[in-house]
């Protein structure tokens, strides 16, 4: 997270604007915490450029638990298109399958999820119920740079996508979506706020058995308050939401200066595994994820060292997800430029010693 998030946290920790109060000591029912509700929400759909015609809803239970709740309330118990494009998607299309038929539409597990398959290739039903992909795949580190136009493919099911590890790093497009999910502690917050943009003429088609708490349409017109909601969550993330809206490169503002800045620490990092011989990145350059870097030691007997090395240089978190092995670099809104720079010049001088 940002540091000036962090620390405007900390001074409203005991005390939040004279209330007497930290926020986590609020109601969700009081007028205070319903001042942070609006003004997160204001502040999100500025970022993201949210028309009128979708709900901003602030929910629990991650990723992992839209899941569910995304078939429990579109699937209508018909069929599901999944794109499966890495271990998200594929969780997500598993996970489908105890509320509908959710097939595999297209798959790029012949190239080991370093590709996308091509969105002619894909293979979609007429009468799905909706088109669900993962636009960020944080394990294999591959992203759509540009969100499929369903209507061109013949499909008029809308799209769901799951972007919750690259949300507010590149503008949406939204009128090629009909939901978004994401949880937020990739770009936007603490873990255990899941945030849902959905349209109004999607809200009412849940199953008899999603949960109250879960049904779009009880959640929207009660303004993410039908239960008691991540109340500090979602203050964090409004915190997030106006220091990303601070943010600028040059004329650029909000979102559009923070996919510059990923733009430019993705190409330090990307270039620098490209021209070594030491290290190597095996997704295809089209679909490389600005956000997620995976990356491998040409000699993996040196994984251990490389990893020791970085943690005295400060360097952490940098071991690669159990099913795929390596070193992963996760380059998020937070992370500044000059995180990149210490990565590529620890990487460039460990290179330097064992060769």
């Amino acid at each position: 997270m940002p540091e000036a998030v962090l620390r405007q946290a900390a001074a409203d920790m005991l005390d939040w604007q004279g209330s007497g109060m930290s926020v986590m000591e609020m109601s969700h029912r009081g007028k205070e915490f319903g001042t942070i509700r609006d003004q997160a929400e204001q502040d999100f759909r500025a970022l993201l450029a949210v028309p009128d015609e979708f709900h901003v809803l602030f929910m629990q239970g991650g990723g992992l638990g839209e899941n569910a709740i995304v078939p429990l309330n579109l699937s209508r118990g018909a069929g599901v298109d999944f794109v499966v494009t890495g271990s998200w998607s594929a969780k997500s299309q598993k996970e489908a399958q105890r509320y509908c038929r959710a097939r595999v539409a297209a798959s790029n597990a012949d190239s080991r999820h370093t590709a996308l398959p091509a969105p002619s290739s894909w293979q979609l039903d007429p009468d799905a119920a909706y088109v669900h992909l993962c636009s960020n795949e944080t394990i294999h580190g591959v992203e759509f740079q540009e969100l499929p136009d369903l209507q061109a493919l013949g499909s008029r099911a809308p799209l769901v996508i799951d972007f919750s590890s690259h949300v507010a790093s590149r503008r949406v497009d939204w009128r090629r979506v009909g939901l978004a999910f994401g949880g937020a502690q990739k770009n936007l917050g603490p873990a255990g706020l899941t945030i849902v943009v959905v349209r109004d003429e999607l809200l009412d088609r849940a199953l008899e058995i999603c949960p109250s708490a879960f049904n779009y349409r009880l959640v929207a017109d009660n303004h993410s308050m039908y239960n008691t909601p991540p109340t500090w969550g979602i203050y964090m993330a409004g915190l997030t939401f106006r220091w990303l809206l601070a943010q600028a490169e040059g004329d650029l503002r909000g979102v559009d200066a923070m996919a510059e800045r990923n733009r430019r620490k993705a190409e330090l990092l990307y270039g620098y595994i490209d021209a070594s011989p030491f290290y190597f990145n095996e997704v295809a350059p089209e679909c490389r994820s600005r956000m997620n870097v995976p990356f491998f030691l040409r000699d993996e007997s040196r994984n251990a060292d490389f990893l020791e090395g970085a943690r005295q240089a400060g360097l952490l978190q940098l071991k690669g997800h159990k099913s795929v092995g390596g070193m992963r670099a996760s380059i998020y809104n937070a992370m500044p430029l000059e995180g990149v720079q210490a990565l590529v010049s620890y990487m460039r001088e460990f290179e330097r010693l064992h060769t």
